[in-house]
C-alpha cells in the first residue's frame, strides 16, 4: 500500500469519527491530516503489506519526549519485525539514561498490538535489548487471528492536554479503571493532599532547573518547529499547536519568532508562568511505577501508560506528563527521600477533567520514513 491509497481511506475514517459538522466549523489548523497526504518530499516508497502499513501508522501515533519519535522498524520478514531505537532521535540532555526513549517505545508497541488485534492479528513480543542504548529492542511476530473489538478511534484521537483542567477529584470508578490498565502499578494523589502539593512543587522547581540549563534549552529549541516549511519537512518535534500556542499568539509565533527567540529570556519566563498556572489546575497527580529499571521493565511501563492514555478521552480526563523531577538530579534525590526503594516511579502525570476535549495536533512522520529493510 502506498501513502496515497492509505490517505484516501484514512481521511474518510477521520471525517466519520470526528463528525462532519465539527470539521466544517473548526477554525484551527489540522496539519496532521493535511501533511499525512502531502506530496513532493523525498520518500523511500517502501512497498509493504497494506495491513502492515495500517498497523505501523497507528503505532506511530504514540507519544514521545519533544515528539522526537525515537523509533524505527526493521522488516526482517513479512510477519517478523524489529522495533528499534533511533540514536539520532535521542534526547541526551533531558534523557541521558534513555529511560524515556524506552518508555516511548513501549507506548509505540502498545499501539501496535492494539491496532493489530483490532485488525485481526495476534502479536507476540520479545524484548531482545539488553541495554537501554541497544539499537534493536523488541522482536515482533504477527499472525492471523480473530479480530478483537478495540476502537481504533482511541489511538487516532489520543492527545496530551496541558491546560484548562477542571477542579475536583477523579471519580473512584475512573481511578480503578486506570489501575486495572496499569495492572496495579498506578497511584493517585488527589489535588490538595500533601503528596500532590509536593509533586506540583517539584514539577515547577525542576522545570525551572531545565529552563536555566542552556544545553537542555538548546536541545528543546532544536526540536522546535515554528515555520510551516520545517513542519512539512520534518513532521516531528514541538509545533506551536503542540505547545498549545494557538489563535493570534500562534500566528505570531509561526510568522515572527525564531528558534533563537525560543531560547530567549522572555520565552522562558512565559513558560515558567504557564507551568506555575497549570500545576494549580486539575484533579491531582497519578504516578505509574515499574518493578525495575531494565529494558523489559521500561517497555512494559510504557505500555501501561499508553493503555491508560487511550482510555482518557472517553472519560474526558486530560493527562499531562510532567517528568522533569524524574529527569533532574535534584528531583531524583527528593523522590528517593520520599518513597520506599520498592516504589520506582516512571511517569508523573498531572490529571483533570475537561469540559471540552481538543483534537490531536502533534505531527507524525509517514510510515515509510521510519521503516527499514
Amino acid at each position: 500500500m502506498n501513502r496515497r491509497e492509505f490517505c484516501k481511506k484514512s481521511i474518510v475514517a477521520t471525517v466519520l469519527m470526528s463528525g462532519i459538522g465539527t470539521g466544517l466549523l473548526s477554525c484551527t489548523r489540522d496539519l496532521r491530516s493535511e501533511l499525512m497526504c502531502a506530496e513532493g518530499l523525498p520518500q523511500k516508497r517502501i512497498e509493504m503489506d497494506p495491513v502492515a502499513y495500517r498497523i505501523l501508522y497507528y503505532a506511530s501515533l504514540a507519544p514521545s519526549g519533544h515528539n522526537s519519535q525515537p523509533w524505527f522498524v526493521r522488516m526482517i520478514g513479512k510477519t517478523r519485525w524489529i522495533i528499534g531505537s533511533d540514536k539520532d532521535r535521542w534526547l541526551p540532555q533531558v534523557d541521558g539514561s534513555n529511560r524515556e526513549v524506552m518508555l516511548s517505545l513501549g507506548a509505540f508497541i502498545e499501539n501496535l498490538v492494539q491496532a493489530a488485534n483490532a485488525l485481526g492479528y495476534a502479536v507476540e513480543t520479545l524484548v531482545t535489548g539488553k541495554d537501554v542504548f541497544d539499537p534493536e529492542v523488541v522482536l515482533i511476530n504477527i499472525s492471523k487471528s480473530k479480530a478483537v473489538d478495540i476502537p481504533l478511534q482511541r489511538i487516532i484521537t489520543r492527545r496530551t492536554v496541558k491546560s484548562n483542567m477542571l477542579q475536583g477529584e477523579l471519580k473512584l470508578s475512573d481511578v480503578n479503571d486506570f489501575k486495572k490498565e496499569a495492572k496495579g502499578h498506578l497511584h493517585y494523589f488527589p489535588s490538595g493532599t500533601t503528596h500532590s502539593k509536593h509533586m506540583a512543587k517539584e514539577a515547577v522547581n525542576n522545570f525551572i532547573i531545565q529552563f536555566n540549563n542552556e544545553e537542555a534549552v538548546s536541545e528543546a529549541a532544536n526540536w522546535t518547529r515554528l515555520k510551516d516549511e520545517e513542519i512539512k519537512k520534518y513532521r516531528d518535534g514541538l509545533t506551536p499547536e503542540g505547545m498549545e500556542i494557538t489563535g493570534l499568539a500562534g500566528f505570531y509565533v509561526r510568522n515572527f519568532m525564531s528558534k533563537k527567540d525560543v531560547m530567549g529570556k522572555t520565552f522562558r519566563e512565559k513558560g515558567i508562568e504557564k507551568i506555575e498556572k497549570q500545576v494549580k489546575e486539575g484533579a491531582g497527580w497519578m504516578v505509574i511505577t515499574s518493578e525495575g529499571n531494565n529494558v523489559k521493565d521500561l517497555i512494559e511501563t510504557g505500555r501501561r501508560f499508553q493503555r491508560i492514555a487511550l482510555r482518557a478521552r472517553e472519560k474526558m480526563i486530560a493527562i499531562h506528563p510532567m517528568t522533569q523531577a524524574l529527569e533532574e538530579r535534584q528531583g531524583q534525590k527528593k523522590i528517593k527521600e520520599n518513597h520506599p526503594d520498592t516504589m520506582i516511579p516512571q511517569f508523573m502525570l498531572r490529571v483533570g477533567y475537561l469540559s471540552q476535549y481538543p483534537d490531536p495536533v502533534s505531527l507524525r512522520r509517514p510510515v515509510d520514513w521510519f521503516v527499514r529493510t
